[in-house]
């Protein structure tokens, strides 16, 4: 069976941006060092949460490529997406080259056409390389929903695909996917706010977003609730869960990068045409952080790596 590096906690990395909005790379190495230092087992850049559909090809490589040396024994594990079919193997191919060692594999950008379709272009994605691969399911993002059956069959015509990211929101399709595929595949939480459902379900792999901010505490919590230490996990959640929830509504790029910043972890630009939240939800955002600093649980380091 092919090793499958697509387990414990895998930071959704966001891109920092300079005011010019070039990447910021000197911070990006920074940021990721602090995060693996913490106890995250890999890195995956350029998803929905780094801003990847505004990136152009050459930012992409270059982001690996800082990431990579950053990393050092750690995997980078880069989303794949495009426009095109032939834009994302080039990616995927340009990834190996860089020296990635896994594929998180997403559906086209734009383009929501037949299962059929699709089910070509992630094929000519995990095809592409002989690096192993996840495959992305966001229904809700991307408009394709890749059902448990589906995931079973892709996974039995292509050997490296290893893993699934599942952000359907629904913790049975983590029971439903190891039903079908038994230990062939690993499945992953991708929406921060089901990371204890998903784990009691089953999953072996937590993609998350506010671990930009927060890395010790959603390592721990990762760990607690693989230990089946209910109680534990279930204190350390209720504190963290209004900060979670911000992964899992439309302006979450924004929210997160916001509380990076009011941590001291980043700054919240992002690249247009999103533009940083105002009003209403700027300050409901800020008092959710305040009072989840106030109340911040001293939380022992994780075991690193682990």
């Amino acid at each position: 069976m092919r090793q499958c590096p697509f387990r414990n906690v895998l930071p959704a990395i966001t891109t920092p941006l300079r005011a010019d909005d070039t990447v910021d790379h000197e911070f990006l190495a920074r940021h990721a060092r602090w995060q693996l230092d913490e106890g995250c087992a890999g890195l995956i850049p350029l998803g929905s949460l780094g801003e990847g559909a505004t990136l152009d090809f050459d930012e992409k490589i270059a982001i690996l490529k800082t990431l990579v040396a950053a990393a050092g024994k750690k995997p980078v594990l880069p989303g794949i997406a495009a426009t095109s079919t032939r834009s994302a193997v080039a990616l995927a191919r340009a990834a190996a080259k860089a020296g990635c060692r896994g594929l998180m594999v997403l559906p086209a950008y734009v383009h929501q056409g037949g299962l059929h379709e699709t089910r070509a272009h992630v094929e000519a994605v995990i095809t592409a390389t002989d690096l192993p691969c996840m495959l992305y399911n966001n229904p809700r993002a991307y408009g394709i929903d890749f059902t448990p059956p589906f995931v079973a069959e892709l996974a039995a015509a292509n050997e490296n695909l290893v893993a699934v990211k599942d952000s359907s929101g629904d913790a049975r399709r983590v029971t439903a996917i190891k039903m079908l595929a038994g230990d062939r595949l690993d499945v992953l939480v991708g929406m921060d706010d089901m990371v204890l459902e998903g784990v009691a379900a089953g999953a072996t792999g937590w993609v998350a977003g506010l671990v930009n901010a927060f890395p010790r505490e959603s390592v721990v919590l990762f760990e607690l609730a693989r230990e089946r230490k209910q109680a534990e996990a279930e204190a350390l959640y209720r504190w963290f869960l209004p900060l979670l929830r911000l992964d899992t509504v439309p302006e979450f790029v924004q929210l997160i990068k916001l509380v990076q910043q009011q941590v001291g972890q980043g700054h919240e630009r992002v690249r247009p045409p999103r533009l940083p939240v105002q009003g209403a939800l700027r300050e409901t955002t800020l008092a959710v952080i305040q009072k989840a600093l106030a109340a911040r649980p001293q939380v022992a380091a994780a075991k690193a790596g682990s």
